[in-house]
Order: structure tokens, then sequence, then C-alpha cells
């Protein structure tokens, strides 16, 4: 179970901050959004494997219990499109998933990949996948109380980079880090689909928090263009 927000947050914002984690497809897969205790929920299932599992030749040893056996299933991961070409795409709403039509204003142009500063930026994840880092790498926020031992248990032996700085702030949930890349990425794995679009009142398609960069350039990936540079956001 993910946190998307806190309700009062209001629709607008969860709707943004909705859609920029249930983007993130590429390592999750997303349930349903509800909501409970003031606070918006995302029902998903991680698919990272654990740190301890040694598979080889069709073989899985536990390196850390010693137990071998025939390599184990990993869970199958439905497709879960977020665009459907044109200008249809898969977005959350009023603080539900759904698909519509998200065009761009009249008389403005796509923008194109050569405007985009990330196109060609050396930035890279911790994994060394280049390109694109910041819509690969994200945080989380994992509801799991200091009851659920076996649960917190998992979610720390999970491989690193793929998920890793876990860490508990409180008594009901963990923070972590994962690499999962967002199902808006165009065809060169940089450029953004919702760019430049809108919603039908408005409001922009693309998540406000992909245009806000961290405080005083913290947080920024190795080779990120803005690195050093004072700059709101991608543009």
């Amino acid at each position: 179970m993910l946190r998307v927000g806190g309700l009062d947050e209001g629709p607008a914002s969860l709707d943004h901050e909705g859609t920029w984690l249930l983007g993130h497809t590429e390592h999750i897969t997303f349930g349903d959004l509800w909501e409970g205790d003031g606070d918006l929920y995302a029902d998903a299932v991680l698919h990272v494997p654990c740190r301890y599992l040694q598979a080889e030749n069709g073989g899985a040893r536990c390196r850390a219990h010693g137990f071998e056996g025939p390599t184990p299933r990993g869970r199958p991961q439905p497709p879960q499109p977020r665009q459907f070409g044109g200008d249809e795409f898969r977005v959350v709403e009023d603080m539900r998933i759904t698909t519509r039509e998200l065009r761009f204003p009249r008389g403005q142009l796509p923008v194109l990949s050569g405007d985009n500063p990330c196109a060609t930026a050396p930035c890279q994840t911790a994994d060394h996948t280049r390109g694109g880092a910041c819509c690969r790498d994200l945080q989380i926020e994992i509801m799991c109380t200091r009851r659920q031992r076996r649960l917190e248990a998992l979610v720390r032996a999970r491989k690193s980079p793929y998920l890793c700085k876990v860490a508990r702030p409180g008594d009901f949930s963990l923070e972590a880090e994962i690499i999962s890349a967002c199902g808006y990425l165009g065809p060169n794995q940089t450029s953004c689909t919702l760019h430049g679009r809108k919603r039908t009142d408005g409001r922009p398609a693309k998540p406000d928090l992909c245009s806000d960069w961290p405080p005083k350039g913290e947080g920024l990936h190795p080779g990120c263009v803005f690195a050093g540079r004072r700059h709101r956001g991608p543009g």
C-alpha cells in the first residue's frame, strides 16, 4: 500500500501526485486508488527481487540461509499502458484512474525532442542506466506499521539499487527509493509525451512536480544538465 498524499491537499493536487506516481510502471504494478483516514492510497506490487537470491542455471540459492531449489517464478506483471497513441492517455482525474484525451492548446505545436535539454544529458540512475534519470527514480511511502515486521523485513531485503534507502520516519510507514521508469516517456526514452498538453479543464496534463527541481539543486542525478545552474524545471 503506497500513500499518494493527504486529502487536505485537494483533488487538483492529488490528480498531479497520482498521475506522477502511477506513471512509474516499469517495476510497479498498481491497483486501485482509495481513500482512508484522510489520505489517498494506491495498492501496488513492487517487482524487485530479493538481494539474497542467487539464481543461475535454472537453480536458486538463498545467500542468507543457504536454502536451494528451482528458481522461483516471479509474480506476473500485467501491461499497464499510460499512452495509447494520438491524444489518448491514462491519468488520474478526480482521484480516480481514467482514460482521457489530452490535447495541445489550439495553435501550439508539440515540443520537439531537440528542444528538450534532457535529451542528450549524460545523467544516470544508480543502476547506471543513462538518460531520463528523473523519470526513472522516485521516492515512495509504503504503509507499514512497526508491528508488520515481516513486511518491513521483505522491503528491506530488496535488491539495491532498484529499491534502496529504506528508512522509517514514523510508526506507520517506510520511505524508500525505487527505480521504475515512467510510462509517459516518449520513444527516445527522455521526452515526456504529456509535455505541453492540457486537461479538459485547462490544467497542465504533465504533473506539476515534474517541473519543480529540488531546492538549491539538491538531489540532482550525476550528469544532470542543470547541476550547478539555477533552473525551475525542464520547461
